[in-house]
């Protein structure tokens, strides 16, 4: 009996009696961890970012092969916490962090490969780094190049300038400036000068301000009324403050009236209204149209023509060029009234950066023959050319 007891209470505690359900203990196996991680600040960029590089994991195309992210943590010290950065997917090993708060402060990273089941591996070294910024972008030597040469020329055309009178071709339409207030004088008749429809901001109106001085420097003195609308508040403080000057220079500051200079409106159409309808009516017997124009200048063209003005027109909008061609008698054509307070002052300095300006254009008119020549030749296969071009244009390219 006892032997029987034994019998039983021995199969009751094989592994086949435990219940069906029982869990089974399944052991987690993390990755290899990424290795010699590194952080760097970031080349040629303005501070802000710092560059953190990896050797990548061993199970990351081997091993267990099972790698799918690396998650990037930074601290603000070496002890943490670490917060989660973002990830990048498997096979790279390089991360830019373009999020630094503070330039010239340490940042630790840490670096963990994660496999598809999100299981993380061991937390990588911890590098550390500081972001700064840089003086020069060492990829665009070229550039640096380029601006020295033209900066020579324009150290040169300035200092020859004060040695000697430098030749500018002859611009019509500033020339003629004082032959039509000296028209407008013989007739009785005012000056009616209009800067456009642009602000103050715009480069185009800064010139026909330029411009203005001179005019009313001559009215000034030939004593002839100048008239003035305004498309813009802020031009007509200035106006009035250029013209004031230009009276008091020419001696005659009793002459000269600020209503003369004045705000008519900021509507479009409206504003070129208001000006035709001055023409009209005042008659002047010159008139400037200089700064920025749109739809309106054929429509203030045409209507100075009608009674009978000489007409100096000057814009930098291309497309208002034609109708200002047409219908005036003198056009400034681009840079013609950048160049105006350099053509009228005389000044040795204001006339060398024109002469230096135009020489730097003459270099890039060189360069660019060079590059077609070199260009055809290569294609030609004569001789080394087509290996000359390519490094031409590599050079050119950088940056």
């Amino acid at each position: 009996m006892n032997i029987l007891l034994t019998l039983l209470f021995l199969i009751q505690q094989t592994p086949d009696s435990l219940p069906a359900d029982s869990a089974e203990v399944v052991e987690i196996i993390r990755p290899a961890p990424p290795t010699n991680v590194t952080a760097v600040d970031a080349p040629n960029d303005q501070g802000g970012a710092i560059l953190v590089q990896w050797e990548i994991s061993k199970d990351d195309g081997g091993g267990l092969n099972n790698i799918i992210l690396y998650n990037v943590f930074r601290a603000p010290s070496e002890e943490g916490p670490f917060n989660y950065l973002g990830s990048v997917g498997a096979g790279r090993n390089t991360f830019g962090d373009a999020a630094v708060e503070k330039d010239r402060v340490d940042n630790y990273y840490i670096v963990k490969a994660q496999t598809k089941e999100k299981v993380e591996s061991e937390a990588s070294n911890v590098a550390s780094a500081q972001a700064a910024s840089q003086w020069f972008h060492h990829g665009r030597w070229n550039i640096l190049v380029l601006g020295f040469l033209f900066t020579c020329f324009f150290f040169f055309f300035i200092k020859m300038a004060k040695g000697k009178e430098v030749f500018i071709r002859k611009i019509a339409g500033l020339d003629a400036v004082e032959d039509a207030v000296g028209r407008s004088t013989e007739m009785g008749k005012p000056v009616l000068f209009c800067p456009g429809i642009g602000y103050l901001s715009d480069i185009a109106t800064i010139a026909a301000l330029t411009i203005l001085g001179r005019v009313a420097k001559k009215t000034a003195e030939y004593e002839t009324k100048i008239i003035m609308p305004n498309y813009d508040p802020v031009v007509m403080s200035a106006a009035q403050e250029i013209v004031k000057q230009s009276y008091t220079e020419a001696g005659r500051p009793d002459n000269f009236n600020e209503k003369d200079i004045f705000y008519l409106t900021q509507d479009q159409f409206g504003f070129a209204a208001g000006v035709d309808g001055i023409m009209l009516r005042e008659k002047p017997g010159a008139i400037f149209l200089q700064g920025v124009f749109y739809a309106e200048s054929l429509i203030l063209a045409e209507t100075g023509h009608s009674v009978g003005a000489i007409q100096i027109a000057g814009t930098d909008r291309v497309t208002q060029l034609p109708f200002f061609i047409a219908a005036c008698d003198y056009t400034l054509i681009g840079e013609e009234m950048f160049a105006a307070s350099s053509y009228l002052s005389k000044d040795p300095v204001m006339m060398g950066t024109v002469k230096g300006e135009d020489a730097s254009k003459l270099a890039i008119v060189a360069v660019i023959l060079v590059a077609v020549i070199l260009g055809i030749l290569g294609g030609m296969n004569i001789g080394p050319f087509g290996t000359w071009f390519q490094k031409f244009v590599d050079w050119f390219g950088r940056g």
